[in-house]
């Protein structure tokens, strides 16, 4: 199967079951999403979920979340990976929307990848999911689902692989293919074994071909 007809198939299953693919994180406004993604580094959405509410409840707003303590944030993370990074990145994230943007969480990746804590995948989560702009978030589902798949190629960074999705989805579906591969990858083509018994693309997957 060439990978033109590889993506077409693809794109045809996640569009007839996976329509309204969307983030497991739960939130209510742009700021909420992105304290949930920062916590989400290195971590699941489920415990970052079980994690939010109090801080959500306790610093609801940019302003309040920058005038924390440390010590008060902290013991909120702490059962979420890297918390005293974490704690930090968050705290410094809040000031510096005050400080440079007006209490408002920016939309372009250019602006989001200055907050502390914020990297290019989550900039694009951001921009992605409240913007639905064509921005392909690589997390370690994305990278190892769209290797194994064959919808990428040598692609041995996460940018690599983000810029041979762009160019291969349309432009459209490029925020919600986003999670078509994330959920795919969490539930089916898990790491270790891959559910391929269970798998509704497995007769475009490169990896399946040769089992």
């Amino acid at each position: 199967m060439k990978k033109k007809e590889r993506y077409q198939f693809i794109i045809n299953y996640f569009q007839h079951h996976a329509p309204n693919a969307e983030t497991e994180l739960i939130y209510d406004d742009p700021f909420q999403l992105l304290v949930a993604v920062i916590l989400s580094a290195q971590c699941t959405d489920v415990r970052v979920n079980l994690t939010t509410p109090k801080i959500f409840e306790k610093y609801a707003t940019p302003q309040k979340l920058a005038i924390a303590a440390f010590e008060d944030l902290f013991p909120l993370i702490k059962s979420i990976s890297y918390p005293n990074n974490k704690t930090k990145h968050l705290i410094g994230m809040a000031n510096m929307l005050l400080e440079k943007f007006d209490g408002k969480v920016p939309m372009t990746v250019d602006e989001l990848i200055q907050l502390p804590g914020v990297g290019r995948k989550t900039a694009n989560v951001i921009t992605s999911v409240i913007d639905q702009q064509p921005n392909m978030a690589v997390d370690t589902h994305v990278f190892r689902v769209s290797a194994r798949i064959g919808l990428t190629t040598n692609a041995t960074t996460p940018l690599a692989t983000e810029k041979q999705l762009i160019k291969n989805i349309p432009q459209q579906l490029i925020h919600k293919a986003h999670h078509w591969l994330i959920l795919h990858g969490r539930y089916v083509c898990v790491a270790r074994k891959p559910k391929c018994d269970v798998c509704g693309i497995k007769d475009a997957c490169k990896y399946y071909s040769k089992k």
